[in-house]
């Protein structure tokens, strides 16, 4: 045997069996399925409009919500997950991986040209489907193709259900996305009349559980931002009794306790089709191979109070303070998280891309985001690298609101503008410890989170409605390191 030429050929074998790990491409993907372990499935639910207040695992007092509850005591509690305020930039955030600095620029619009984390999971194999609340076409500016139906598909998903795709609620065919509902769903556009006297949220989620039963065998990735809870606050099919299912059955009732009612009811069934979900993929003997997320876009709708642990918590969607950005996350991986866990590391919204970026064995490429890091080891119940900080950077471009940025720990708040906050002790941020001594422990964590606001950008506009001339972004702004990075 020629030896040289032998281990020469050897070497290149070995080098090519080294290339599986690059970026968009899952580790021996050229691997049969008896030699190699499967990526896990991996399900994010997303509620709309309704946070850590409203939850039984959390301490909610008015609601019952044993399936999610369930979750977290098979799994793990993140006590300290972070959204922004409001829908739009929440979803930009969570689908890109991005810091809402770098590429959010108007109300109801992701940018086409963003790599979402559908595209990532696409890109390595995974069967997707999204479903729920797109509103993410530009429809609101009337963006260019902002009535292009197959934008689901250009941002990595195979298959969609889909309220406020390329109709706006108030145009022409549109409409509410309960009772009645106008929706999309790959390629095909079913009208109210098509969808009589059906509830959406039954409809999106038998989407996502027909999705499930027929891609079993390959590994899957569902996105599921529901259309639950947002306003208007109407009964659910366990409260309509004999009133009427058609689209009139999308109109609130004025006084408040009937709204806080319906809410409540609301709150109930998003529950109830969580266990759903989570039964059909048991079903499906997917179980032991699926990685379960819950979560929710921003803060509960100002209208509605709740009693959470003894005190009565105003909604604050829209708003910085902790009751429009803090928000929950749960986690199940049967055999994977740890039973009835609670975490107290940081979380933010910037972090899911990277942590599905690492349960399906994939490494970040350079059009990869560069703003997020990894649960997963929390998830699977490792110590991991937990976050010092998370940012939030906070311009909706819509209504009234005013823009702000904050960086934050577990328990201060520093405001670009100063303002200081020991947060678990002054929800309501009235107490502001920039007027006087924070003591040793507020004086060390306000040293350290001014130190992320001098290397972050400058915050955004503080007026920027619907109509503003100046969206600035800051694409190529540099990393703002974060603890161990």
């Amino acid at each position: 045997m020629n030896h040289p030429l032998f281990l020469a050929h050897l070497l290149c074998v070995l080098i090519l069996m080294g290339t599986g790990n690059l970026s968009g491409q899952s580790l021996n993907s050229d691997s049969t399925d008896d030699e190699r372990t499967q990526p896990p499935n991996i399900i994010l639910i997303m509620a709309d409009d309704v946070s850590w207040e409203c939850f039984g695992c959390y301490g909610a007092e008015d609601y019952q919500t044993p399936h999610i509850d369930s979750l977290a005591n098979r799994g793990i509690r993140f006590n300290h997950c972070y959204s922004t305020p409001i829908c739009t930039p929440s979803r930009v955030k969570i689908m890109t991986g991005q810091y809402s600095f770098r590429n959010y620029t108007h109300f109801g619009y992701l940018n086409p040209q963003d790599k979402t984390f559908g595209n990532l999971l696409q890109s390595a194999g995974y069967e997707t489907a999204v479903a729920g609340k797109w509103q993410l076409n530009g429809l609101y500016h009337k963006a260019e193709g902002c009535t292009d139906s197959t934008r689901p598909h250009q941002t990595g998903f195979d298959e969609y259900c889909l309220w406020q795709l390329t109709k706006e609620k108030n145009a022409v065919g549109g409409g509410e996305r309960f009772w009645s509902p106008p929706l999309e769903s790959n390629g095909q556009f079913l009208s109210s009349q098509d969808n009589a006297n059906q509830y959406g949220p039954d409809i999106m989620s038998d989407f996502v559980c027909d999705f499930i039963k027929r891609d079993r065998d390959k590994p899957f990735f569902v996105y599921y931002p529901t259309v639950l809870v947002h306003s208007p606050f109407v009964p659910t099919p366990d409260t309509i009794g004999d009133q009427t299912r058609d689209h009139s059955a999308n109109k609130a009732p004025k006084n408040k306790p009937a709204q806080k009612a319906n809410f409540v009811a609301m709150v109930n069934y998003l529950d109830k089709i969580v266990g759903k979900i989570v039964r059909t993929v048991e079903e499906a003997g997917q179980l032991d191979n699926t990685l379960i997320l819950f979560t929710a876009d921003n803060g509960t709708n100002r209208g509605i109070a709740s009693q959470w642990n003894g005190q009565r918590i105003q909604g604050g969607k829209g708003g910085t303070k902790d009751m429009g950005t803090h928000v929950p996350m749960v986690a199940y991986w049967k055999g994977h998280t740890p039973v009835g866990s609670v975490c107290d590391d940081l979380v933010d919204f910037t972090d899911f891309y990277a942590t599905f970026a690492e349960a399906a064995a994939l490494t970040l490429g350079e059009d990869d985001p560069i703003d997020g890091r990894s649960v997963l080891p929390q998830i699977n119940g490792d110590k991991g690298n937990p976050r010092d900080w998370v940012l939030c950077h906070y311009q909706p471009y819509w209504g009234s609101v005013t823009g702000a940025q904050y960086v934050r720990d577990q328990q201060f708040k520093l405001y670009r503008d100063g303002t200081f906050y020991l947060v678990p002790n002054d929800l309501k941020e009235l107490n502001d410890l920039a007027k006087g001594e924070a003591g040793e422990r507020g004086e060390t964590a306000r040293g350290q989170l001014k130190s992320v606001l001098q290397i972050a950008p400058p915050a955004p506009p503080a007026k920027g409605g619907k109509n503003a001339k100046l969206r600035p972004i800051h694409p190529d702004w540099p990393v703002i390191t974060n603890g161990n990075e």
